[in-house]
């Protein structure tokens, strides 16, 4: 009796679950990721050969401008439930006997932009929907003596998420004793350690240094 030969098939896969699991993947880390707002002044940074990265949770940043206006930057946390800011924006709130909505305060948990205002000012500028007057009301954070408001915000920015990393930013054509007066204030709040955010410039090294 001859032998009956069964045809192979190729087995088939349904990938249609794996497509449902792909979509809902995406969906999640695009609900749940953290984009970069634009800053409110351009900062042409100054060049470095340092490589080291960027974080984007955990930091507080000082911007300098270079018309030496001084702006004051601080992230939500590593966790959207965490909401740092609002927090933050609520604390200055008290200290000038200002007391800022829910809307308010989700409007600048939103943002995620640089404060650049007076806090006397922060209300007119949330509630602003006119680019201009933005712009016009962004006359940079106090830092003189007499109300020094960029102490205030890295107080409170300290207080709220200790974990929290400064940076300084700074235009190349910045005038120095801005920049030393901001470093008067993070010292002086005990922020004594702090990354200084460049342009990258590719390292030159001389035959003598190979020769090392």
């Amino acid at each position: 009796m001859p032998k009956i030969k069964l045809g192979h098939k190729s087995p088939r896969i349904d990938m249609t679950p794996m497509v449902d699991l792909f979509t809902l993947l995406l969906t999640f880390f695009i609900l749940t990721a953290t984009f970069r707002p634009q800053e409110s002044a351009p900062v042409d940074t100054p060049f470095s050969v340092s490589e080291k990265p960027m974080m984007d949770a955990n930091v507080m940043t000082v911007l300098i401008a270079k018309d030496n206006r001084v702006f004051f930057n601080v992230d939500n946390g590593p966790d959207t439930i965490l909401k740092f800011r609002p927090k933050i924006l609520a604390e200055m709130g008290k200290r000038y006997n200002i007391e800022f909505t829910e809307d308010e305060l989700r409007l600048f948990e939103k943002t995620g932009t640089a404060v650049g205002v007076p806090i006397q000012d922060m209300k007119k500028y949330l509630a602003s929907k006119d680019s201009d007057e933005k712009i016009a009301l962004e006359k940079g954070v106090p830092i003189d003596s007499t109300d020094n408001q960029l102490a205030l915000w890295i107080l409170f920015a300290r207080q709220i998420n200790p974990a929290a990393d400064a940076m300084i930013k700074g235009d190349a054509d910045v005038e120095f004793p801005v920049v030393r007066e901001v470093l008067d204030i993070l010292q002086d709040k005990n922020v004594n350690r702090f990354n200084l955010i460049t342009n990258l410039r590719s390292a030159e090294v001389t035959e003598e240094q190979i020769a090392e």
